[in-house]
């Protein structure tokens, strides 16, 4: 073996840039954290050549004294921490003091600033072997740019694992856009190759923020959001979650900040999909664009060198706290908050013939003109007069309904009643209540025995009458399996399995919580665990693969929801044998009890395989398809 040697200081560098330097973005997340740790309310980015051949952030902060200058390029120099007890409570983006030092041994950087005390600004510059710092006299503002040229000029290896200037580029982008989602109180500009792509105003009102998430995320995002506000237990989230039909086919548009700092985390990631589990999709993906606050004190954020992940004193408090606020927020979500991302579509499509309200909804005028002549829309169909009431309308429709159904498990011996034909005095319509009308509107037809239509101040609504039938049965089969404790049935033969002694213990120490979801566990071995009493509903389950599945859960999450994911199942399927089938002739006022029931159900949007239960096709949607207007 070669005699020990100590490593140059350049080398030491560029070993380290390994670690934070992969790309062009990631210089330019590094130069943008240390723009924004030093205050400043306005951050501009030029690159060129996708920023292989010029980085440049200039930026408004407080800027670096002269005599700081040349620490500033060196390894395990910086101003934000100072010993131990600030490393625990980090409140800035940057803290290791050495991407300058990495970037500046990849390529050839120049660092100019000035303070609001100097008179004038300076430059610094490394060179040589030893990276021997030099500082020059220079024109600038207060503040500082940052310019780093020839990425990976000097290490080929690297350079060669750069893509094509459009990757490079995406990568950019990408970055910049977590970072504009960060921090609304600064400003943003993106150029590349002189064109700019990004320019961003300061967005300090609930509005403002609002605008820029559309910029960045799209404008179908922010309209097919709900807000989230919550706080407890020394905890707050707040943001913007997307609803379950606005579902992705990648993780492509989440995005999750621990005190201002974007992050990646595994806890957090589980929380959410444990919370939309029931409302997606196969394989579909969440939106959602949330900030988490807490104590410094209690998230550790100096486990990775890229301070992409961190870690929590308590994983499982955050953790729940997540899974409740979300879980809660989209049990609430109701037709009205379809109604809104609908609408809001519909305006981005075609907005003619339309006049906005302020409030994101469309109020169609009472007439639009179409081929010489006058169309008027009604907001209600005709009221009758024989209709004491609407809450007297509506009971008897449940009560027809929910009658029918209850005559051998569906519709089937109400089916032999055909509905009259549509405008019949037989039918007579439901009338408004106090002026109001209820968001998925009221029943006029029955179309292949599948669908409901509807007509509403919005237009048509078509409802999949055996999905929304399946997520009333399936919520009000969880709700009163919730009011009850979950039942153990004892196994003729005990199951033995063998496991790790890992597992064995975990199974021991968890064993009242395990008993408390109904499977009873008894360690006989070291490395041996017997089940002896499973959930009764669970009874026909594969009880090995169900351990092993919850231990896992436990190994990886410190808790699991696997027995309830298993029960709701089961539950799903039920209420899906349960709820009305195709081909069931509906009357009128079952399909508007159907329809008054989902608007009170949670979830209602989707049944419980995550499929849409109903869709709006808008006025003006209506209006393009027979050249309305033109």
């Amino acid at each position: 073996m070669p005699s020990i040697k100590l490593l140059s200081p350049r080398l030491a560098n560029q070993i380290a840039a390994g670690e934070v330097v992969e790309r062009p973005a990631s210089v330019v997340k590094e130069l943008v954290e240390n723009a924004l740790d030093a205050g400043a309310t306005r951050v501009d980015i030029d690159i060129e050549q996708g920023g292989a051949k010029l980085i440049r952030v200039r930026d408004d902060g407080g800027g670096i004294d002269e005599a700081d200058l040349p620490l500033a390029l060196s390894r395990h120099a910086t101003s934000k921490i100072a010993d131990l007890e600030d490393l625990e409570t980090v409140l800035s983006l940057g803290f290791r003091g050495e991407a300058l030092a990495s970037i500046s041994s990849v390529s050839r950087l120049s660092l100019t600033s000035r303070t609001v005390t100097q008179e004038a600004a300076s430059r610094v510059e490394v060179e040589g072997r030893e990276m021997d710092a030099r500082v020059s006299p220079a024109a600038h503002p207060v503040g500082t740019t940052v310019e780093v040229r020839d990425l990976f000029f000097n290490t080929p290896a690297r350079r060669k694992f750069l893509r094509t200037e459009k990757t490079e580029l995406n990568h950019v982008e990408e970055c910049v856009r977590r970072q504009a989602l960060s921090r609304f109180d600064t400003g943003f500009s993106l150029r590349h190759n002189q064109k700019v792509l990004q320019s961003l105003r300061p967005a300090e009102t609930q509005v403002d923020r609002e605008r820029r998430v559309g910029s960045l995320c799209g404008q179908q995002f922010i309209d097919n959001t709900v807000v989230i506000d919550a706080e407890a237990t020394g905890l707050k989230l707040w943001g913007w979650v997307a609803l379950p039909t606005f579902s992705r086919s990648q993780a492509d548009l989440q995005y999750f900040f621990v005190n201002g700092r974007v992050i990646r985390d595994r806890l957090v990631a589980h929380a959410v999909r444990q919370a939309y589990r029931d409302v997606l999709y196969n394989n579909r993906h969440p939106a959602f664009v949330l900030y988490l606050e807490v104590d410094p004190a209690n998230v550790d954020v100096n486990v990775h060198p890229t301070k992409h992940e961190v870690r929590f004193r308590d994983g499982r408090l955050v953790h729940d706290f997540i899974f409740r606020t979300l879980h809660r927020t989209l049990a609430e979500v109701k037709p009205d908050d379809h109604f809104r991302g609908a609408v809001a579509q519909s305006f981005s499509r075609d907005a003619s013939g339309i006049q906005s309200d302020g409030a994101g909804a469309g109020v169609w005028p009472g007439a639009v003109q179409g081929s010489g002549e006058a169309a008027s829309y009604s907001s209600a169909p005709s009221q009758p007069q024989h209709y004491s009431g609407h809450k007297d309308w509506q009971a008897r429709d449940q009560m027809a309904f929910y009658q029918a159904l209850n005559q051998g498990g569906g519709v089937t011996d109400h089916a032999t009643a055909t509905a009259p034909a549509i405008g019949s005095e037989a039918l007579p319509t439901p009338p408004m209540a106090d002026g109001g009308e209820p968001t998925l509107g009221y029943a006029i037809a029955q179309l292949h025995g599948i669908y409901i239509l509807a007509q509403s101040r919005q237009g048509l609504i078509m409802v999949d009458m055996h999905a929304a039938h399946e997520r009333i049965t399936y919520e009000r089969m969880k709700r009163a399996l919730s009011q009850q404790d979950i039942k153990s049935q004892p196994l003729l033969v005990p199951v033995s399995l063998a496991v790790s002694q890992k597992e064995a213990a975990l199974a021991e120490t968890h064993g009242e919580g395990l008993q408390q979801l109904g499977l009873i566990v008894e360690r006989i071995g070291p490395e041996t665990l017997a089940v002896r009493q499973v959930p009764a509903l669970l009874r026909g389950a594969d009880t090995e693969q169900l351990l092993r599945d919850v231990l896992a859960d436990l190994i990886e999450h410190g808790q699991s929801d696997r027995i309830e994911a298993v029960t709701h199942e089961l539950l799903g399927t039920m209420a899906c044998h349960g709820s009305v089938r195709a081909n069931r002739q509906l009357t009128i006022p079952e399909m508007n009890a159907l329809l008054r029931d989902m608007e009170a159900t949670e979830r209602s949007g989707q049944c419980n395989h995550g499929r849409p239960t109903w869709t709006l096709m808008t006025m003006t949607e209506l209006d393009k398809l027979f050249l309305r207007g033109r």
